[in-house]
């Protein structure tokens, strides 16, 4: 069978890098994202079971859903693969595939991904281009719907609609053997994925071939603004140490130097840690590779060998700078274990440390936002962002704002929402927006005062490959007064209520 596996983007969460830094004479497209991991991931399993797999991904400017619809015509295939992230890229994959049934009624769409998983029954009742909904890891689900596509009730983990009914199959276990796959498929798209910071004028960090590995899966705590453990199952997967370097030399042996490892929680177990830093000196890897994990894991202790092993970006969820927020997030950390993470990061020589922040928490008061910038003007991180606390499906924030009723989980299932919008214990988003905007000055010239040659050499790190107009607004936005254009959406009930703000609780 002919199988297209297309990767929906939203297309807010990518940008195509300016022509005056596309240095190369080849034909293929620059863009700052991630790669598509997944459906690079499923096309070499579905060819091992005998099928012709075509990839696509939108944020290639001759992917978009016109020109997928002239290759389903031209092509033919038998069966249309699309995958997406979350609700911010759902009514864009819900454009595709109308698009594409209208193009070719006759063949059959089945979607995949994490906001599919938590969401494939209603996804069914809600999209009628769709045909079928993959529920869980697709590795082994995939394969087994293609031989079954005729008799879909033998696919365990399958949604699919009969006689005007959806059908829900029982759920496929979770793969707990992670290194039977073979390594991604990183050649059929003809896109170089750039790495850069996700900041409001995205800030490439270099040009060097760039792409991302996954080398576990899952995470064990129970943050409330995370689905992680919703879709993991509140467990820690990994494949082993030989697995991981396997995949790192063939990607040494492309031309990578770049890599960033997107599990949830890489810093879990330091044996591990220790084998693969330990495989990347003995093979001579000449890539440089970040990570994320928690600042209170027990492989704090090996940062020297990460620093050995090239390891030259880590980031942090840090999320905020006060024990109150910290504890109301269920974060499960402490103001010092972030500070002493940190610290031992730096004076192992890890190059770049990143923080991501959040603010418009609930019960989350002025003086706590402040005190966030003023603690993450003590750090010793590089670079930092932050963001307002947003509350997404599958969480255990929009199940606690189920129960409060302030979400009704059967209409809102399909929009995102940002906690200061709905919320009556969170400040308001124009008060947050303020106080935001204050705090980065309070940071920014903190570090002109205090860390002033880090801060020129951060400058000097950014302006190689941005424009010095991108530049200019990436300084100078948090001094600027900006206007809050955002529309987003509300709960059906303050919709019907006719209101555009909850009643706030609190000043």
């Amino acid at each position: 069978m002919k199988i297209f596996l297309i990767y929906v983007r939203d297309e807010d969460y990518y940008k195509l890098l300016p022509e005056k830094f596309n240095r190369n004479n080849d034909d293929r497209v620059r863009v700052m994202a991630f790669p598509p991991l997944g459906i690079q991931t499923l096309a070499p399993v579905t060819r091992q079971h005998g099928h012709e797999v075509i990839l696509f991904d939108t944020c290639h400017p001759e992917m978009k859903k016109e020109h997928i619809a002239r290759e389903v015509i031209s092509q033919k295939p038998d069966v249309i693969a699309l995958s997406f992230l979350s609700t911010t890229a759902y009514k864009y994959m819900k454009q595709v595939a109308k698009f594409l049934k209208s193009s070719a009624p006759e063949i059959p769409i089945i979607i995949g991904g994490p906001f599919t998983t938590k969401n494939a029954e209603l996804i069914l009742m809600d999209c009628e281009y769709v045909d079928f909904a993959g529920i869980g890891e697709g590795e082994e689900l995939l394969p087994d719907f293609l031989k079954n596509i005729l008799e879909p009730e033998k696919v365990k983990g399958l949604a699919y609609r009969k006689d005007g009914q959806v059908i829900r199959n029982p759920d496929r276990p979770m793969i707990q053997d992670l290194d039977q796959f073979p390594y991604p498929d990183r050649k059929s798209l003809p896109v170089e994925y750039i790495e850069s910071l996700p900041l409001e004028v995205p800030a490439v960090l270099s040009l060097e071939r760039f792409c991302t590995i996954q080398t576990s899966r899952g995470c064990p705590y129970t943050c409330i603004y995370c689905d992680i453990p919703l879709l993991s199952g509140g467990s820690w997967r990994s494949r082993s140490p030989e697995h991981v370097l396997g995949e790192m030399k063939e990607l040494n042996e492309q031309g990578y130097r770049s890599i960033y490892l997107t599990d949830d929680h890489f810093l879990q177990k330091r044996k591990r840690i220790q084998a693969i830093c330990n495989g990347i000196l003995e093979n001579n890897l000449q890539f440089t590779w970040g990570c994320e994990g928690r600042v209170d894991s027990i492989a704090v202790s090996e940062f020297p060998l990460l620093k050995r092993a090239n390891c030259t970006m880590l980031a942090f969820g840090v999320e905020a700078g006060t024990q109150k927020i910290l504890d109301r997030l269920k974060k499960r950390q402490k103001l010092s274990q972030i500070e002493y993470a940190i610290n031992e990061a730096k004076k192992s020589g890890i190059d770049t440390i990143h923080g991501f922040f959040l603010v418009g928490s609930p019960d989350e008061t002025e003086e706590d936002i402040l005190e966030s910038f003023r603690f993450a003007a003590r750090l010793k991180i590089d670079t930092f962002g932050f963001n307002r606390l947003s509350v997404y499906r599958g969480t255990p924030l929009w199940n606690e704002y189920v129960e409060r009723g302030i979400i009704d989980d059967r209409d809102d299932w399909n929009k995102w929402f940002r906690a200061c919008h709905i919320d009556p214990t969170v400040l308001s988003c124009r008060k947050v927006h303020a106080v935001r905007s204050s705090g980065y000055k309070l940071l920014f010239r903190f570090r002109l005062i205090h860390r002033p040659m880090d801060t020129l050499r951060l400058i000097r790190k950014f302006s190689r490959y941005m424009t010095w107009t991108d530049l200019a607004r990436l300084i100078l936005s948090p001094f600027r007064k900006k206007k809050i254009l955002e529309k987003p959406d509300l709960p059906e009930k303050m919709i019907r209520d006719g209101k555009k703000e909850p009643i706030r609780l609190s000043a």
